[in-house]
């Protein structure tokens, strides 16, 4: 159970908001408990997605690209919640084929075929598990796929920015309320835990 209320008012009348909700609708189905988390503390939640909108839209990155490196430093962070939000937005939101999804789930860097994706990924697992072991060669090699200065930035921000939202959902407990199949496939979640089961009508 969440460590702080889960804040779910009957109407939203900030604009701000209701644009977020709005647009987190269309991508996982719902709201997800992480934001009404985040409604615990209104004035931070706009500006932190605002800050989140900026990096997911006027990069360089793609926005597919992007819910990979989510999933990847998600579960590389032992992240159930961030993992399976991210799974949703690329499977539901982006119409990526479940299979795949499911497959990047379990295995992860291992089953990136594509070598533009596979070496951004590389260097956003180094940044989010070792920072100081990021190289210049690693940075060439992002070059290299078409990056410039500006979307080597993006991509360290957005290991900063999921690192955040897996903290705030470990350290909170944010109460899970995606498919069982994502934690299933990525950490072994087993129903006889004694965990409540999660929504499994979202993203379906």
């Amino acid at each position: 159970m969440a460590r702080v209320k889960i804040v779910k008012p009957d109407r939203v009348d900030d604009p701000i908001i209701q644009e977020i909700f709005s647009w987190v609708t269309d991508m996982e189905g719902a709201v997800p408990n992480h934001f009404y988390v985040e409604m615990n503390f209104p004035e931070y939640l706009k500006a932190k997605l605002g800050s989140t909108k900026v990096l997911w839209q006027l990069g360089e990155l793609t926005l597919p690209e992007i819910q990979h490196i989510g999933i990847l430093v998600s579960k590389a962070n032992g992240c159930p919640y961030c993992t399976a939000a991210f799974c949703t937005i690329l499977n539901y939101g982006l119409k990526t084929e479940e299979d795949y999804v499911k497959a990047l789930a379990e295995e992860g860097l291992d089953m990136v075929e594509d070598s533009r994706l596979r070496i951004i990924l590389n260097v956003a697992l180094k940044a989010n598990n070792d920072p100081k072991s990021v190289s210049d060669d690693d940075l060439d090699s992002l070059r290299d796929t078409g990056l410039s200065d500006k979307g080597i930035v993006q991509l360290i921000h957005l290991v900063s920015d999921f690192s955040s939202y897996n903290r705030l959902n470990l350290a909170l407990q944010t109460d899970y309320d995606y498919r069982d199949m994502w934690r299933t496939i990525a950490f072994g979640w087993d129903p006889e835990s004694g965990e409540p089961a999660g929504d499994n009508t979202r993203g379906t």
